[in-house]
């Protein structure tokens, strides 16, 4: 009888344990998109679902996100062979104390999806390793 209480205390404590480290969830930055960023009115018209043309990438992290040269690259799906193909990349400088960063349409890079589709989206550092990544889909 002892052993079993024993047993159910540590169950119970190892259970609270993998709950918080669950609900605590976000330690890693979070990608999402929307349809452009202002300044006084922030993120407008968030989705995962957009029409051909340009969007605005978001990526916010609970601290700061330490990186300097950064790429956005695009992987479109490719129904015939079932996997993701590249698409397209964008180059960014960032400032390495950000923790909130968006991604928009600008001289060098037009962040422009112009054909319908599943894409795989990812934020990758200077070493081309990733950072964050999403999925999204572009309509007609």
């Amino acid at each position: 009888m002892r052993t079993n209480n024993y047993f159910l205390l540590l169950t119970i404590v190892l259970a609270i344990i993998a709950m918080d480290s669950i609900i605590l969830a976000q330690a890693e930055p979070v990608m999402y998109f929307c349809k452009r960023y202002d300044d006084y009115d922030g993120e407008l018209g968030v989705s995962d679902r957009f029409t051909t043309g340009y969007i605005t990438v978001m990526v916010k992290a609970d601290a700061a996100l330490r990186l300097r040269d950064v790429a956005i690259q695009y992987d479109k799906y490719n129904f015939r062979t079932a996997n993701f193909e590249y698409y397209k990349k964008f180059y960014f400088t960032v400032d390495r104390d950000m923790k909130y960063i968006f991604f928009a349409r600008n001289d060098e890079s037009d962040m422009k999806f112009e054909d319908p589709g599943f894409y795989r989206v990812f934020l990758l550092d200077e070493d081309d390793r990733t950072v964050a990544s999403a999925l999204i889909e572009i309509i007609p």
